[in-house]
C-alpha cells in the first residue's frame, strides 16, 4: 500500500485552551515537581512571572488536542491502529501562565515511507492571548506496515 502525501502542507483549525492554576498544580504534583513557581502565585510573581507558571512539558496538555483532527483526517489516511509514537521536539518561548488563553494550530510537515513504515510529521504552534509564541512542537508518528 502506498502512502498518500497530498496532506503535506495542510493546516487544521486552531484549538483553544485556557490555562488554569489548579491544572498546573495538579500536573506539577503528579510528575513530582515541587518548585513553588508551579504551585504558588506569590512565588511565581516574585520570580518574575505573570502568574503561576506551567512546567515546560505542560505544553502537551494544550497543544496535543490540535493534532487529533490531523491524525484522523481522511486526507492523511493514517492507520491509527498501527501507529506508534515516533518522537516529539519542542522549542519554548514565552512561558504559559495561569489565565493565559492558548491557541494552537497544527500543520502537516511531511509524510514519507521508509523501511515499510509511514512517517507522519506534524507541527503545532501555540500562541498566547497577546500573540506571543509559547511553544512550537514537532510530532512524529510512525505507522507500521504501510
Amino acid at each position: 500500500m502506498a502512502i498518500k502525501t497530498e496532506a503535506i502542507g495542510k493546516e487544521w483549525p486552531a484549538t483553544n485552551y485556557e490555562v488554569g492554576k489548579e491544572k498546573i498544580r495538579e500536573y506539577a504534583t503528579v510528575i513530582g515537581l515541587d518548585n513553588p513557581v508551579y504551585l504558588d502565585r506569590e512565588a511565581a510573581k516574585a520570580a518574575g512571572y505573570r502568574d503561576v507558571v506551567a512546567p515546560p512539558m505542560f505544553c502537551v496538555v494544550y497543544s496535543a488536542p490540535a493534532l487529533a483532527p490531523a491524525i484522523f483526517d481522511p486526507e492523511v489516511e493514517m492507520n491509527f491502529a498501527a501507529m506508534v509514537h515516533g518522537g516529539q521536539e519542542f522549542e519554548w518561548d514565552e512561558p504559559a501562565c495561569s489565565g493565559d488563553e492558548i491557541t494552537t494550530t497544527a500543520k502537516c510537515l511531511d509524510i514519507h515511507e521508509k523501511d515499510g513504515k509511514g512517517f507522519y510529521v506534524f507541527e503545532t504552534v501555540s500562541v498566547n492571548q497577546d500573540g506571543k509564541r509559547v511553544v512550537r512542537g514537532t510530532w512524529t508518528n510512525i505507522v507500521r506496515g504501510v
